[in-house]
């Protein structure tokens, strides 16, 4: 006869099994949601409190998840730990208190084109081993680019790859639309297909809005925006501009190109000179005194301001691409 502790052993583990939690709801016990950061349509930002400190735990598509799981770099979001509730993905990440990139320029009062210059190539660092590991972020925009502390020599990264993919081959061209209007790059907005050179563009405009404040391209019409952009005629103002190097302006004017093709590719522009801050000019680019304090938040509003009404006028025409198609012809 067998013992009859030989058969209460397995089944004790089995009932203790039963009523376990899945592995997963533990891993979310261990975290305690408190405010919401940010929510838009590509997903909802917490802050948590978990065994490390405070994080940020967002939901995101299972895409975002195993594309953060592959990455490691210094400017670009960590990710700390993962789990899934029913059909939901969520990602725990380090939590950057140190401000969106524009916000902390306006609390500091002063930035040079040299501090420009090194924000810059932070950026680039970043989205060069992005593209080393064929990936695109295709949503690259000051409200992305986050300090992780308050410390002056706190580090930039990049966050939210909600739209970012994973090319399966240099010659992939990706056809959704992508990336947030202001920094869109002609190919997006007319469909032609796209790829690495969009982040490029991206780039290139927010190293312009950096040196001056505001947009190169500004229309409030999605129709009139597509234009500006296929024209693509940069314009560097004298009133906002005198001061700033000719390798700055040649830097931009190389990354703001309409043919995807014609841009320097990420580690092209690592290599340019205005990244060596040889060149960069040490004069503080913001209005000084109380002027300061109302005139650049004034532009940050207006830039905002700017990017709604687009995305408006863009729902306008939701569902229809003659606008498109009478520019293309």
């Amino acid at each position: 006869m067998v013992p009859s502790f030989r058969l209460w052993l397995p089944v004790s583990l089995l009932l203790n099994r039963l009523h376990r939690q899945p592995e997963n709801h533990e891993k979310k016990s261990k975290y305690r949601f408190g405010r919401i950061l940010g929510a838009g349509i590509y997903g909802t930002v917490w802050e948590a409190e978990g065994p490390s400190g405070l994080v940020a735990v967002k939901v995101v598509p299972k895409e975002e998840l195993e594309i953060l799981q592959r990455l490691k770099h210094p400017h670009i979001v960590k990710l700390i730990d993962w789990f899934k509730s029913k059909n939901e993905y969520y990602i725990v990440t380090e939590l950057a208190t140190g401000g969106e990139l524009f916000d902390r320029i306006c609390l500091r009062g002063q930035f040079t084109e040299k501090d420009a210059s090194q924000t810059v190539k932070q950026i680039l660092s970043a989205v060069n081993y992005l593209h080393q590991n064929n990936v695109v972020h295709r949503d690259l925009k000051p409200e992305n680019l986050l300090y992780l502390t308050a410390d002056k020599d706190s580090d930039l990264v990049v966050a939210d790859f909600g739209i970012a993919k994973t090319l399966g081959s240099e010659d992939e061209v990706l056809t959704t639309m992508a990336g947030s209007f202001g920094y869109t790059a002609p190919e997006v907005l007319l469909n032609y297909g796209h790829g690495k050179p969009v982040d490029i563009w991206s780039l290139g405009i927010i190293t312009y809005t950096l040196l001056c404040g505001y947009l190169p391209f500004r229309s409030k019409h999605v129709q009139d925006l597509i234009e500006e952009c296929c024209t693509c005629r940069v314009v560097f103002h004298e009133k906002h501009w005198k001061d700033v190097s000719d390798d700055a302006k040649d830097f931009i004017l190389k990354l703001l190109r309409p043919k995807p093709q014609d841009r320097l590719t990420s580690e092209q522009a690592l290599a340019h000179t205005w990244l060596r801050g040889e060149t960069a000019m040490e004069h503080n680019l913001l209005p000084e005194g109380a002027v300061f304090h109302e005139a650049f938040p004034a532009k940050l509003r207006e830039m905002k301001e700017l990017e709604q009404t687009l995305k408006e006028d863009g729902a306008a025409q939701e569902g229809s691409t003659e606008g498109i198609r009478s520019y293309r012809g």
